[in-house]
């Protein structure tokens, strides 16, 4: 399992910029330029996701947690309904998702390994 933290941002290409300064690598990005994933050399994962053309109305500066794993969804639902945690997974534009709310109420997802890049483009 991967923690993926997600910064809500009005300028995805500002704050893209800002992360290569500090030193983090582009892996992935949406054709559309509202979704970026970025790498730090010593490990670690963030997203960028404009606030434009999120699902929620998450205000910009502001960071959640996602997940990723190469594990079946189905096996990670499987265990949160064990511990009382009720989960879907769904097909999103980008891939397979578990959606569940966490204890506080807020939902995290879970994204499942992505074989098909569906309309996104690795690196630069």
């Amino acid at each position: 399992m991967k923690v993926t933290p997600v910064r809500f941002t009005q300028d995805v290409a500002a704050m893209r910029r800002f992360l290569v300064a500090l030193g983090l690598t582009s892996t992935s990005s949406s054709e559309d330029g509202s979704w970026v994933s970025l790498e730090a050399a010593g490990g670690g994962e963030v997203g960028l996701h404009s606030t434009a053309t999120a699902n929620s109305a998450t205000p910009a500066g502001s960071t959640d947690l996602a997940f990723s794993t190469n594990e079946p969804l189905e096996a990670v639902a499987a265990r949160l309904q064990q511990a009382g945690f009720d989960s879907r997974v769904v097909e999103e534009p980008y891939g397979r998702v578990l959606h569940v709310t966490d204890p506080d109420g807020r939902e995290l997802e879970v994204q499942g390994t992505t074989t098909d890049l569906h309309g996104y483009s690795e690196g630069d």
